[in-house]
This record gives structure tokens, sequence and C-alpha cells, in this order.
């Protein structure tokens, strides 16, 4: 009945079922670890004691069972296998936590005619699935997928089709599998072949059937009606303590009190139904996503359909002049020029390209470049082969790219945290207190002779006295006090929690390009190639002859003309314009060479012969392009010129791989040592390589080929040298964050040497720290992996900082039990795959990633995760989104004022906003524990209060009770939280357990000094000559007032204001107490008021219920006890603070770190690793 979250293989019992997470396609889903599935069917027997234990215990069970679906279905069904279940419950665990969260879901059916999931012969020799399933399951045995019903199950004439939603998903029933499989993985191993055979569109049978199977393609996010969010409320655990306090409070004759806590609860909810309502109907707003669109028909003919009835398989024509995707397709004929913000960040258009025929098993990921994905701009469509754009549909609905990330905000992560568990903990704690009270009260009441229903009363009111009713509350406008504050400084944060998980990181990662360094590249100038040897630099590349390697810098980028302006990567922006050459595109493209062109690069206007020039400058046609990829790290291009026999292409990319794929007699001996140079200086080097090709120069020709093809064989034609400049607040963030000891961890899908030079520059690696990069090398030819060593001489690259003296300024003290480890992402591969175990010892000391695919970016925060630290990810949204989602605290450089790309999106376009972020967070979580430190002690000296009056049989008043839970509770609470962070980050971090010695100590103390300060007050007043006891024989309020209630209620109204400012320290995550003078001038009010209520009660004598006490003496004495109380509050919290933490080391051994990378860290500093030089194996 369980299974882990790998795909469905093999044949596998009949009781067993998996439900399958992708985390490939959404990292959210990284942090899960197993999944349980658990089938359900009706029982007459059970059903009938279901209702009898519902009437017996009066409908309270179907309360419970809406906090806890699953135990209802528990009591009402019985357990059988997932091929009768007519319910299931879905149990996950997370990766981090050992407790399983519980999910319930009804099992579906839906009717399929008979004979519509087979095909016509000619339909399966094009496709080889079935219309049941659009892609091949595991082994190719694509009629599996076929028998989606139980045979017993089928009525006359029909199938059935089983399946269930969660979280927007659908899952489908698979016979011969024995389990139910996530929709979108029917279309696992379909080939590019496979979507380009669907051009042909689907027919209207095949597309009915594929709808029942696949849904509707929509993106829904429920609204609930205002009725359907009131109950949810209503019957929210918290309000149902409300209500449950109310109504005793009521048969307490405390009807003021129960009056005033009815309406801040009715305002309250009436707040949370507007918020949420309004909140879903924006999001709802903002995915909503329903068009017309036109698809193909076998036959060649077209109709237009709505959006919503799309289904994988279908195949759409695109119009010129774009869109918005309603789902994800691959692009199989045409180019497209797409905005694709609103799932990356990136503002800048990418040019997606027709996808290749080939056996390739088609994955979104890999195929990025020719995918066209959900909720994406689509600017402009350009037809080249055939009249039309056309798109095959590969996702719809919630299986999109879009509906993930819609899926992961409707159902975020839960957050996996200390201080979050510890606080429920606490409050069962308070709960167990409640319940020794109330023993205590019985007991004391009835030997008072307090008449029975009277202590029932009594008893149950200690428990609303004891757990805080607003906790909750006041621990949310915390975080909202600190999202207000990011918002203000051009950080937007869309999931609030995770603020406070930024106060705990521990290591943060950057990537470097347009993160570390600006977001423009400066030409530095090109390096020619003449037979083996290489010229000097040429500064200015217009200057270079006509020839290919002039032709290859025009010509190989994938710009686009957009309203007559170039858009594009920046990169082949700033190459371009190097070379003085323009862009053409369209029909004047077209007109220059005669036929149709993808585009054409026109020399310069006015550049003037130059000398030695061997051919005339004519312009040059794009026949064919291969846009650039983050794994193959290169593009390609086709071209063709006037005159030319045979068309050419180019190649450009990283200088390692291109050189790798050229002719070695084309390489120069020293082409390492020219790298290196280069690199080793701060400078991006990109080589350019190119080779005629054997075809006519068509574009129909260029077409057909493939990219093996076109790469093999290369001739070197040059480097391109291009400057990439650290932006002047990323070297002091590096030296703050570093020196307050957080790790700096680099990832970058740049060149080692120069990723090396940039951590050095900025300060990752000090000038005095040792840098070792690893290489490893995959078994090969019977040998073993291995792993090298490769010490690194430290120096500091000028070009990285402004200059020199800038860059040796930045010195941070050093760590000298470890070495800096810098890799590439192929070592990263061969690490992982084949030295697991050397693997957390790397990520500990690793400092530079270089060459790293998006993947592989997750891939690495998810490791450190694994090693428990809490991960931060600083990127510009574009390869980084994987990475982004899967750290603890994402934050991506964004002019996009919120982005669900990650949690956090800074308008500012640079890493300063990190310090800020973790300044927030660790003032948030350390206002977090004061606020939870105040609302225990408020309850706990409430509590004092109420068994002190109990004791001798009154209790506080009705207005009493108002004036200290609304008035100064409520008011301290929310004010005391608007305490801003420090303005420097400091080494020391909060707190995250609140289940320590120190909040243990302070509590218990702090308790102590409260009940002893009340007591003294009541026996101070007893002994008075002129005291007069209460008339025990009347139960409270009908006694009030008396001198008892008068002195222990003023004396405990200061209290709360001495505790508030107590537990609101400063120093060293939050700016001083006299910075917040909101809450200063509250608590300056507040006990003005109450010393003038002691003195001079006047007019509020009468509603609060107060004895007049005549002895000013005796006034005086009780601020003389007050004063006491409050030297000793902030007493306590100084002496506990300073020299509690000391105590704590020399009464106890330090204890071994449970955390992993502290026990990783403890074995290095022993033991140090690497070993100094030399290959390891």
């Amino acid at each position: 009945m369980s299974a882990d979250s790998s795909p469905l293989v093999g044949n596998t019992p009949a009781s067993y079922g998996t439900l399958t997470i992708e985390t490939s396609l959404d990292p959210l889903n990284s942090s899960v670890s197993s999944v349980r599935l658990s089938g359900y069917c009706g029982s007459p027997w059970r059903v009938i004691g279901y209702h009898v234990v519902v009437w017996v215990m009066a409908g309270i069970p179907l309360l419970l069972f809406r906090w806890k679906p699953a135990w209802g279905v528990w009591l009402r069904l019985q357990p059988c296998n997932l091929a009768r279940a007519e319910t299931l419950v879905i149990e996950i665990r997370d990766k981090e936590d050992s407790s399983w969260q519980r999910h319930t879901v009804q099992v579906q059916t839906e009717a399929i005619s008979e004979g519509s999931l087979e095909l016509p012969p000619q339909a399966q020799a094009e496709d080889g699935q079935s219309q049941a399933a659009v892609g091949a399951v595991p082994e190719g045995a694509w009629k599996d997928t076929t028998p989606l019903h139980r045979r017993e199950e089928a009525v006359r004439g029909q199938q059935v089709l089983r399946y269930y939603l969660f979280q927007g998903q659908r899952y489908v029933w698979i016979e011969t599998q024995q389990a139910f499989c996530q929709v979108s993985l029917l279309d696992h191993g379909r080939t590019c072949d496979d979507i380009h055979h669907s051009r042909s569109g689907l027919s209207l049978q095949d597309q009915t059937v594929r709808r029942t199977i696949y849904g509707p393609n929509v993106i829904s996010v429920p609204v609930k009606s205002y009725p359907q969010l009131l109950l949810d409320e209503a019957l929210n655990p918290y309000y149902g303590f409300q209500a449950f306090s109310i109504g005793l409070w009521l048969a307490d004759h405390y009807y003021w009190y129960a009056l005033c806590i009815f309406l801040v609860s009715s305002v309250s909810i009436c707040l949370s139904l507007y918020k949420t309502r309004k909140q879903s109907q924006t999001l709802r707003d903002m995915v909503k996503l329903s068009v017309q669109v036109c698809v193909c028909r076998p036959g060649g003919e077209k109709e237009w359909v709505d959006s919503s009835e799309l289904v994988p398989g279908d195949c759409l024509m695109l119009p010129q002049e774009g869109g918005l995707m309603p789902c994800d397709a691959a692009l199989v004929a045409g180019e497209c020029m797409v905005n694709e913000s609103s799932l990356t960040g990136e503002s800048i258009p990418v040019l997606k390209t027709a996808l290749l025929e080939g056996p390739v098993p088609y994955c979104p990921e890999t195929h990025r470049r020719h995918t066209l994905f959900c909720g994406t701009l689509i600017l402009q469509a350009r037809a080249f082969v055939g009249p039309h754009v056309l798109a095959v549909v590969t996702r719809t609905g919630f299986c999109t790219a879009k509906g993930g990330l819609v899926s992961s905000i409707l159902h975020p992560r839960p957050i996996n945290f200390k201080f979050y568990k510890h606080s429920m903990k606490f409050v069962a704690a308070l709960s167990v207190l409640a319940l020794l009270g109330t023993i205590y009260s019985i007991f004391i009441l009835h030997r008072n002779r307090v008449p029975v229903n009277e202590i029932v009363i009594r008893a149950l009111d200690l428990v609303t006295v004891v757990v805080p009713p607003a906790l909750p509350a006041a621990m949310t406008v915390c975080t909202l006090y600190a999202q207000s504050r990011l918002q203000s400084q051009g950080v937007f944060c869309i999931h609030p929690l995770r603020i406070n998980l930024g106060g705990k990181l521990r290591l943060v990662c950057f990537d470097k390009t347009g993160t570390l360094t600006e977001d423009g590249l400066d030409v530095m100038g090109v390096v020619p190639l003449k037979g083996q040897a290489f010229l000097p630099l040429v500064p200015e590349p217009r200057r270079l002859p006509m020839g290919p390697l002039l032709r290859a810098l025009a010509t190989c980028h994938a710009l686009s003309r957009l309203q007559d302006t170039p858009v594009g990567d920046p990169m082949d922006l700033k190459m371009v314009e190097s070379t003085g050459w323009v862009l053409e595109e369209g029909p004047a493209a077209d007109s220059a060479f005669g036929t149709q062109v993808l585009a054409v690069m026109r020399p310069p206007v006015q550049e003037p012969q130059l000398q030695g020039m061997e051919e005339p400058p004519l312009p040059v046609s794009i026949l064919g392009r291969f846009p650039f990829s983050s794994a193959l790290q290169r593009m390609n291009v086709v071209v063709a010129w006037l005159g030319a026999t045979q068309p050419e292409t180019y190649v450009k990319g990283s200088p390692e791989l291109v050189a790798s794929l050229c002719n070695p007699e084309t390489v120069p001996t020293n082409f390492a040592q020219m790298l290196q140079n280069y690199t080793a200086a701060g400078y991006r080097v990109v080589a350019l390589a190119g080779k005629p090709l054997p075809i006519a120069p068509s574009l129909e020709a260029a077409q057909q080929l493939t990219r093996d093809t076109v790469e093999r064989e290369l001739s070197l034609l040059g480097l391109l040298v291009m400057r990439n400049l650290l932006k002047p607040q990323t070297a002091p963030v590096i030296r703050a964050l570093r020196n307050t000891c957080l790790r700096t961890v680099m990832v970058t899908g740049d060149n080692l040497q120069t990723a090396v030079t940039v951590a050095q520059s900025c300060g990752m690696v000090g000038t005095q720290e040792h840098l070792v990069i690893v290489h490893a090398t995959p078994p090969e030819r019977g040998q073993p992996a291995s792993l090298e060593f490769l010490p690194v001489e430290s120096s500091v690259a000028v070009n990285g900082a402004k200059d020199s003296d800038q860059a040796a300024s930045y010195v941070v003290e050093r760590d000298p039990r470890f070495s800096h480890l810098a890799l590439s992402g192929f070592t990263f591969g061969v690490l992982m795959k084949h030295f697991p175990k050397l693997l957390p010892k790397v990520l500990v000391q690793g400092t530079v990633f270089a060459r790293m695919a998006p993947e592989q970016k997750t891939q690495l925060v998810c490791e450190l995760q694994k090693l428990q630290y809490c991960v931060g990810m600083c990127g510009d949204g574009a390869n980084d989104c994987g990475a982004l989602k899967a750290a603890d605290v994402g934050i991506s450089l964004s002019q996009a004022e919120a982005s669900v790309v990650s949690p956090f999106t800074s308008s500012m376009a640079s890493i300063e906003c990190v310090p800020m972020v973790i300044r927030e967070g660790r003032c948030s979580l350390d206002t977090s524990f004061s606020v939870f430190k105040y609302m225990a002690l408020y309850s706990l000296t409430q509590f004092m209060s109420v068994l002190i009056l109990y004791t001798i049989n009154t209790n506080l008043g009705d207005m009493q009770f108002l004036a200290i839970d609304l008035v100064i509770t409520t008011t301290v609470a929310v004010l005391m939280s608007r305490t801003g962070p420090a303005l420097a980050l400091g080494r020391a971090r909060p707190p995250g357990a609140l289940l320590s010695v120190p909040v243990l100590s302070s509590l218990l103390l702090q308790v102590a000094l409260v009940a002893g300060v009340q007591l003294g007050g009541y026996f101070l007043t007893v002994a008075q000559p002129w005291f007069v006891p209460l008339n025990r024989t009347v139960p409270a309020p009908d006694n009030l007032p008396n001198y008892e209630n008068t002195v222990v209620f003023s004396v405990s109204c200061f209290q709360y204001l001495i505790l508030a400012a107590a537990v609101s320290k400063g120093a060293p995550f939050r700016r001083p107490l006299y910075t917040n003078v909101p809450f200063l001038v509250s608590l300056l009010f507040l006990g003005s008021l109450l010393v003038g209520l002691l003195l001079a009660p006047g007019l509020l004598r009468g509603p609060l219920m107060l004895r007049n006490i005549a002895d000013t003496c005796f006034k005086l004495l009780l601020l003389g006890l007050v004063a006491f109380n409050f030297v000793g509050a902030f007493m306590l919290e100084s002496v506990l603070d300073q020299c509690l933490p000391t105590c704590l080391r020399w009464l106890r051994p330090k204890r071994a770190s449970k955390k992993r990378f502290k026990q990783l860290e403890q074995e290095l500093a022993e033991q140090p690793w690497p070993p100094p030089t030399g290959p390891g194996r």
C-alpha cells in the first residue's frame, strides 16, 4: 500500500498504487520523499456505525472529521485494493520531516464508448499509440494504456475510465499496471518524430476520447462564495475555540467582554473573507485564459475551437501577430519570438525555432528552445517552410508549466521549521497547564462551597485564560510588518512565512552573469586565426577583413526584429553591434536574396573600403538556425550569400566544447594557454568555428540538416573576448556575508576559469585562501572513475573590480581549516554518479560551480539541503527557475513587481537585496520569539491573577478583562512587532528552537517574578489596618468591587506593559526600542493612564469596578512594587542574555551538532580533505 515517487515500472501487485510526482518538472515537489496511497470502499455496517457515533455525540464528530477527513474515511469505509477503491487517502511525507500529511479524494468514473480506444491501421502506423494514451508507456507497450477501465465494470457498449483529481492534477487508473498514473506520464517516451507525425491533427472522435482522459484545458482557481468561506472560517479550530469561549463568558455573565470579543472576531472574519476572496479572484483572473484557436484536422481541414477543448496531440495554427499561449506546445514549423517573463521573470524575448525530427525522446526542458509554454506571450510568428506556423499541443491544464506554478501557489510546499513545530508543542504544554489549573480551581471552588454549575463554568473559563486565542493573529502580524518593509524597499514576497526562513540562512548561492556581474557585456575585441597561430587582438571587429570570422560574428546569433528594433540575448546584441552589420527580416530580407530566408545581415552602408580587403562586403542570408542550448553550451547557423556555390555553417559557444568539435589540425597548440590568459583576467571568451556545407544554398535544404551533421569536422575561426564587470555592490555584499559566517557559493554556466577569477575578484575566495580545482574523469577503457585536485595560485584580476586597489581592499577573515573547491558541471555529474560518498565533502567546501546546466543548479540546491543547510538562491530568473523554487529562500532579480518564479522578487538589479532579506528574516524571527514569549507571559500573568482571586472566591470583572485583553495587550502586541531590523548583519543568528533553555528559563523566571509581585501586593493589602475582607459567600462578579481584586488588577496591568518592554530588546537583530515610536508612545501613554488610575481613579473607577483606596502611602508602595518588578524583569533578561550561555557551556560539554554539514566540517577540521596534490580514486 505504499510507494515512493518513482515512475510506474513493471508488473505490480493488485493492492499497489503510486502517486507519481515529477520533481524534474516541479522543483517545489523535490522535498517529497515518499507517498502512500490507500484505497477504501463502502461498507454498510461501517456506515451504520458511523451514523450512530455522529448521533450519539450530537454531531461533534462531523466537526472533527472536517478538520481530519482521513479519520472519517477510516471510520466510515473499509480498506480495499486500489482496483475497487471509491475513496483514496493520500499520505505525503516531506524528506526533512517524519510526519505524514493526509488528504482524501474521491475516485471518479467516466464512460468511454466501446471501440473508441482502437485506432484504424493507418493511424496506428503513423502514431503507434492508442487514442487513450498520447505517448508510449515504459517499454513501449502502448497497449498497456488502453485498458483504463475494469472489465467487470464495463457496461453495455461502454468502457469506464477511473481517475481522481489531486491539487489540480489528474491521475488515471492503468489496469495493467494496477496503479494510478499522473495523466502527463502517458506522454513519456514520445519522440520528436511522433510529434511531427501529429501535424495532420486529430479526428473529432480521437479528440473527444482524449478530452475525456486528459480533461479540459483549464487552470481553474476555485473562488468560493461568501457563505462557503464563512462556513470554513466559522468551523476553523481557532474560531471554534472563540465561539466556545464567548458562550462560556455569556454563561458567566461577562456580557460586555463577550460582546466586544464577538464584534472583534466578526470584523476579523469579515476582513479575512474579503481578503481571501479577493486574492482568489485576482489569481483566477490572472490565470484565466480562454481564446479561440485554429486547429488542424485530418485531410487538411481547419477548425476554430475554444482553447479549453485542446488536448495533447492537437495541432495549432499560430497567427503571425502572435498572442497568449493557452497550453504547452512543441513548435514544428516556423519561428516565434516569445516573451516568457510571466514564467521566468526574464523580460528579454526568446526566439523559438521548429523542433527537429528524430527518434530522440521529447522533453519540454531539454527542448526548451522549441517549446511554447502556456501563459507566455508570442510577440510574432513567422512561417518559412510551408504557409503556416504550426505547434503540436503537448500538455494542457495543470500539467503545463504555468499550471505547475499555479498549483505551487494554491498548494505551497509545507515549511519544515523548528519554530513552528515548537510553538504547537508549547501551546499543548499551556493546555496541560490549563488542565492543572482547572483541577486546582475545582478543588478551591468546591472548598468555598460554590455551586456545581458555577464550578464548571469557572473551571472551563480558566482554559480560555491560559491558551491565548489571539496568538495566531499576533504571530501573523510579525511577518506582515516585515513583508511591508521589504516591499517599501523594492523586494516583493508572495510567501510571507518564508521571511522567517531568511533569518536561518547559512549558505547563499549566486548566479554570475547579471547577478554578480553587469547584465551587459562589452566587446574587448576578436582574436583572429591565421593558419595554426593566433593573431593579435583586434579591438574593433568591424575592421576585420571580409571572411568567415566576420560573417560568423555578424550572423551567429538568435536576434529578431520587433517593431524595427533588434531584440534578443544581450551578448548577441553587443556582438552584432561591434560588427556594424544590420539585421533585416520579412519581405525585405526575402527580396534581397531572391528567395525565402530566415533573415539577412547587411554590412555597414557607409563603411570605407579597407586596405587588404579580399572580398567585397555582400549581404549574408541566414538559412537555418540551431538556437543556443544551456545543456549543449553552443548555437549555430547556416548562411549563404549571393554568388556562393554552397552555404557555410558557423558555430559559437563555449571554447572548450567548440574546440572539441573542430578538426584538431585547425586548433592552435597554444589554444589552452591563450584561453587561460583571457579567462584568468576575468574576461568572457566565446569561440567561433565554421565550415562549408555540401548542400544547395536554399532554405529547404538547410532545414533538412541535423545538428550532428552541422557540428562535425569544423575549423576554428577565432575567439571573441568580452568584458563583464562586477557590479559595484557585489564585492561589499559578499564581504559582509562572509564576515558574518554566511557561506557564499557561485553557480554559473560560464567558463570555470572565468568563474574562479570573478570569485577571487568579489571576495568569495580571499587573497590568502587556498583554491583547488576538482577535475573528474568518468570510467573509460577499463579504467575506474578518478578525481584530480589542482591547486590554483590566488590572484585577483583587475578586470573583476573597477581597479586593483578596490579588489585588494575586500579582505575577509581567513578560515585555515578548509580549502575552497571549484568544479565544473561535468565533474559535478561524475561525482553524483561515481563518488556519492565524497560528494558531501565537496559540497561543504565547494565555492565555485561552473558550466552548470539549469537542472544541475536545482540538483545542487537539493543536495545542499540534504546536508541540512538552509539554502538561499539569488539569480536573474532565466536559467535559475528550478533552483530558485527549490531553495528555502529564492530571490529573483526581476523588474516584475512580483513573480511566481520564486518566493522573493527584487526590483533592484543587484545582490544588495540578499542581506536585506536576511536582516528582515532575522528581525522577523526574533520578533516572533518576542511576541510568542509575550503572549505566553500575558496568558500566564492573567492565569496567576485568576488563580489568586479564585482562591478567595472572586475574579476579575467584565470590563477589567476587556481592558487587559483589548486596550493593553492587543495594542502592545500589535505595535511591538513594528521595530525594524538591525542596520548591519552580525555573526549571531536568532535561535530556531522555541523549547530551549534560554527561552524556557526566561519564561519560568518571569512568571515566578510576576507571581511573587502579585502575591506581595495581595499580602501587603491584607496587612493594612484599613483592609476589609470581601464577602466569600457571594461569588464574583457579585462581590465586586473589593480590595483584593483592585490591587491584583492594578499590579497585573503594569506587569503586561513591563513584560512587553522587557521582551522587546533590540540588538543584535533589531533596532533599539526607542526607534519604534508608536510602541514607545503606547507604553508611556498606557503607563501614565495606569498610574493615574491607581492614584486617582476618578470616572473610570465605576466601570472597572475598583474599590477606592484612600491610603496614598499604600498606593506609592504599590508603585514601588511595580518599579521593583520593572527593574527585576529587565535584570532577568539581561542576566540571561549575558551569563546563561557561558554558564551552559561551563555546566555541560559541547555536544556534537545533529546537522550533517556541521559534522562534516568537524571531520574536515580534524582530517583535512582533499589531499594537497595529486589524483584521487
